[in-house]
């Protein structure tokens, strides 16, 4: 299939999930069970990244300003713009797109060839509301939730980085932070976390949805989901910055 065939396949299971719910209570139960199984199951390797992120960043900033003519504060203050405008979104974003990603379309696939999505459809189930609507609706609410923590886990690792290090003490460092702090950065943070957070989840459900064949084809789908949200999150990631800033 071209790439026309996709998008607008992609877009008729995007405007079929807004129908009315036949069950909230079990909409409002799905919903809540992606929200733990993005969220907690996630929160371990973007806990890692982040602090790992941010004490490499401090380190390699220092290593780059080796005049005495720049003052220390400054790397506090690289640090702080490098992790809010691009580490944290669109790095936490793309392993999302591997952890979170792959499960979603290993799960729409398995259920796909084993015809339990058949199953729902002949019981008058909309399972494109029921199965793809809650992974979505979850993946806007705790993917930009994570990112926001991963931002300030990968301030505070530089921080902790370069006082270990000796490169920059904790009081120079928490100046830095605070000098020509601009909150509209944080505007932009959040609008790529959202607008990623909707790739990662929407893409991956596509691929695992519309899954045909066997086992083989639901490793090719999980593979597949993951490039081409990779991809779309760098492009989205791109546009933004040249519209929002």
């Amino acid at each position: 299939m071209n790439f026309f065939t996709h998008f607008g396949r992609y877009i008729v299971m995007l405007k079929s999930m807004f129908t009315k719910p036949e069950n909230y209570k079990m909409y409002w139960k799905e919903f809540m069970h992606q929200c733990v199984e993005i969220g907690i199951g996630a929160l371990p390797i973007v806990v890692i990244i982040s602090l790992f992120l941010g004490a490499v960043t401090t380190v390699q900033t220092a290593y780059q300003l080796v005049s005495p003519l720049v003052p220390l504060t400054t790397i506090a203050q690289i640090v702080r713009d490098s992790v809010i405008l691009e580490l944290s979104p669109t790095v936490v974003s793309i392993v999302l797109a591997g952890v979170v990603g792959s499960k979603i379309a290993s799960e729409l696939g398995n259920m796909q060839i084993t015809e339990q999505i058949d199953a729902q459809e002949i019981m008058g189930i909309n399972t494109r509301s029921y199965l793809i609507l809650p992974k979505i609706t979850a993946a806007l609410v705790v993917i930009p939730c994570l990112i926001i923590l991963s931002a300030l886990l990968a301030i505070w690792g530089g921080r902790t980085a370069g006082a270990m290090s000796g490169i920059i003490a904790t009081d120079i460092f928490d100046t830095g932070l605070r000098l020509n702090f601009t909150p509209y950065n944080v505007f932009f943070a959040l609008t790529k976390a959202y607008t990623f957070a909707f790739i990662v989840s929407s893409i991956p459900a596509y691929f695992g949805y519309h899954v045909k064949g066997g086992a083989l084809e639901i490793g090719r789908a999980s593979t597949k989901a993951v490039v081409v949200s990779c991809i779309l999150i760098l492009l989205a990631d791109y546009i933004l910055a040249a519209l929002l800033l």
